[in-house]
């Protein structure tokens, strides 16, 4: 499997409007992403997983350090990534259809007959045939999401990065889409780049979790998932998983008080 994303070094700052000084969200970050590889990132709240995909996506300019894409440096949005926000943010006045096809449109990639027929078959692929011509206020949450999955997919990206994308839904929904993710996946093989806080969807969904520290966020851990694919739920309850979980889980709560800790130092 070749390397598809590599991030060498990567450094973020922000400036804070009202005090002018700068804030470091992600520290010189290495991490490398294969073709078709499905990676997960977690970390305790506030460690820059998605100040790093939005890095990725070419939306927050880098203070240091390099993002390349096969062989080509990010330097800013580009048709080859798509990025799958935590609230789906659908045009209201557009049906599923109208929606999906929003993507391909503002690129002008392609038009008329074959924007609507790439857009119908991913509407397929997500599971909404029969709602094309639904409105966003006329679909439960799932579905919302669903519909901002087939947007980005539609747009034929080299690289999908998602942001907490199930992260509003309920506890029922949200297995259901993680279980239709990986159906999608299976079927794309898309590289993939997926930010949570949820352990457990995180060592279900992943070929590879990477554990970042605690604010400024570097890569602590990477951890292989070696679980036999494909997956269903029922996974979840065996000893292995649970394995996975609580690896994650004291690498995680160790930057958690490790950070605690550095606080209670300074005060």
């Amino acid at each position: 499997m070749g390397v598809k994303l590599e991030a060498r070094g990567v450094t973020v700052h922000y400036r804070r409007r009202r005090s002018e000084d700068h804030f470091l969200a992600v520290d010189r970050a290495d991490l490398e992403v294969g073709e078709g590889e499905f990676v997960c990132i977690v970390g305790p709240s506030g460690c820059g997983k998605t100040t790093f995909l939005n890095a990725v996506d070419g939306l927050l300019p880098l203070t240091g350090g390099s993002l390349v894409l096969d062989g080509r440096a990010i330097t800013g949005p580009g048709p080859d990534r798509a990025l799958v926000f935590q609230q789906p943010s659908l045009l209201p006045w557009r049906t599923v259809l109208g929606n999906v096809i929003y993507g391909v449109e503002l690129r002008g990639a392609i038009t008329g007959a074959e924007a609507r027929e790439r857009a119908q078959r991913h509407i397929e692929l997500v599971g909404l045939k029969g709602f094309e011509d639904s409105f966003p206020s006329e679909l439960s949450g799932g579905m919302q999401q669903r519909v901002n999955l087939a947007r980005a997919l539609t747009t034929d990206p080299e690289v999908l990065l998602l942001d907490e994308p199930f992260g509003a839904l309920d506890a029922q929904t949200r297995e259901t889409m993680q279980l239709e993710l990986l159906r999608i996946w299976n079927q794309t093989r898309k590289t993939a780049i997926f930010i949570t806080h949820d352990i457990v969807e995180a060592v279900y969904l992943a070929d590879r979790v990477i554990v970042f520290t605690a604010r400024p966020g570097r890569v602590k851990m990477s951890v292989p998932i070696g679980l036999p694919r494909p997956r269903d739920l029922r996974i979840k309850r065996e000893p292995r998983f649970l394995e996975y979980e609580l690896k994650i889980w004291e690498s995680i709560r160790e930057e958690v008080m490790r950070s605690n800790d550095m606080e209670e130092r300074v005060a």
